[in-house]
């Protein structure tokens, strides 16, 4: 069985834009990680990350036919993805104050059930590292986020990112050496 020719995304934007929900889903596949990735920066919270990435896409399917420019789909996704993020901690300011707790998260994460010491000190080492990670130029933050936190393959987060498997260890590499001195500096161990 012969695979399909690969369609570039500005193609799949423009059948979208016309109502052909088999390309946006194919758009979907190719930014999910690294929409998640982004917006994970930003809220430290999985579960949090996955509902604005899912209000996203539902925003961008509402709104298609709008994309001016088919080539510039992935400006304008993140954009939505901006925005729902804006809208969902205007949403919790709302409710319950300024309190951001990752605490459920690093639950998640953990092996075993940690004290409530532990895991206080792990929220915090957590935040710590997340605010080093948001500190980062944006070509070594998103890699990091998707490979490590968002457990993306080099092949995806390649094609995600549009770069090279070459360009992307390159990054990762020096990302890394970046972050290792920066939680050095910050006494992270």
């Amino acid at each position: 069985m012969m695979e399909p020719p690969f369609e570039a995304d500005e193609t799949l934007a423009e059948r979208s834009r016309h109502g052909d929900r088999q390309a946006f889903e194919e758009l979907v596949r190719r930014t999910s990680r690294a929409l998640f990735a982004r917006i994970y920066l930003e809220t430290a919270d999985a579960h949090k990350a996955e509902d604005i990435a899912q209000e996203t896409y539902l925003s961008a399917w509402r709104s298609i036919r709008s994309l001016t420019d088919p080539e510039k789909f992935r400006a304008w996704l993140f954009s939505i993805g901006h925005t729902a993020l804006l809208q969902s901690v205007r949403r919790e300011s709302g409710k319950r104050g300024r309190h951001n707790s990752t605490d459920d998260v690093i639950a998640e994460m953990a092996d075993h059930h940690p004290t409530p010491a532990e895991a206080a000190g792990l929220s915090e080492r957590r935040e710590t590292i997340l605010a080093l990670l948001r500190s980062m130029p944006q070509e070594y933050r998103l890699p990091l986020t998707m490979r490590y936190l968002g457990g993306a393959d080099y092949e995806t987060i390649g094609r995600e990112l549009a770069i090279t498997n070459g360009s992307l260890r390159g990054l990762l590499n020096r990302g890394m050496a970046m972050l290792r001195a920066q939680m050095k500096q910050s006494n992270i161990e």
